[in-house]
């Protein structure tokens, strides 16, 4: 029995193409997902809005962006060693007041799994 369940867990982790790896996503689904985040993001240029830009989120550390003034919960997290990767920023985009309590961010969170995969993948095509 223990053999069949080792052997089982094993398989679900090796075999499954989502399992223990970052998933791809679709970056022109993303381009659309990305609209929810526009009034206040931009992500194709270095420019501030309401939210900070987006280029080259990925690797930076969190509350760093030049001339942006983030809630200290946001500075505070960065000091920590937040880093936005693709796990943490599928933590985040799900829920950001639970990911960082006292974000300043009002955005509620995508719900749905494909729509922070796709964002995360435009997110991706565009680095700094």
């Amino acid at each position: 029995m223990r053999i069949a369940v080792v052997a089982l867990s094993f398989s679900a982790l090796f075999l499954c193409p989502v399992a223990g790896h970052a998933q791809e996503g679709d970056a022109d689904a993303g381009a659309t997902v990305f609209k929810k985040c526009a009034t206040c993001h931009v992500v194709d240029k270095d420019q501030n809005k309401v939210g900070p830009s987006l280029q080259g989120i990925i690797g930076r550390t969190a509350g760093t962006h030049a001339d942006f003034k983030y809630s200290q919960a946001m500075i505070d997290a960065g000091k920590g060693g937040l880093v936005w990767d693709e796990p943490t920023l599928h933590e985040y985009l799900r829920n950001p007041k639970a990911k960082i309590k006292g974000t300043k961010m009002v955005f509620p969170g995508l719900k749905k799994d494909d729509e922070i995969v796709n964002v995360i993948a435009y997110l991706k095509q565009h680095p700094k």
